[in-house]
């Protein structure tokens, strides 16, 4: 059943977007950005919790989890350091990811050639 509800949630987010893309005038940097800063938001008031007990890895893995663990980050982080873990919590907890991010988009640079299409 774990796999039915990451398929739906995590399908149900791609749809949303999706239906942004196809219906709206928003860029897809401008929707992506969005579902960042929705997970914040969610995450900081409590709202998101629930989703990621009933949808697992199809609400964590999108860019709605990464705001999710940005804002869960700070607050853990506010709870240890106060004020300081503003600055510090949001990355640490997100560290793992970003350096993730940044190897592989350098690995496919270096093997895929970079370029404009023309």
């Amino acid at each position: 059943m774990e796999y039915l509800n990451a398929f739906l949630c995590g399908g149900l987010l791609c749809a949303i977007g999706q239906i942004f893309i196809d219906k709206t005038q928003l860029t897809p940097a401008r929707i992506l950005t969005g579902y960042v800063v929705t997970g914040v938001l969610l995450g900081a008031v409590g709202i998101y919790e629930p989703i990621v007990k009933w949808g697992g890895a199809g609400a964590t893995v999108p860019l709605t989890g990464f705001g999710y663990n940005l804002a869960k980050g700070v607050k853990k982080a506010v709870g240890k350091q106060g004020w300081l873990g503003i600055f510090t919590g949001g990355l640490t907890a997100t560290a793992g990811g970003i350096a993730a991010a940044v190897l592989f988009g350098v690995l496919a640079a270096i093997l895929f050639r970079p370029g404009d299409k023309r």
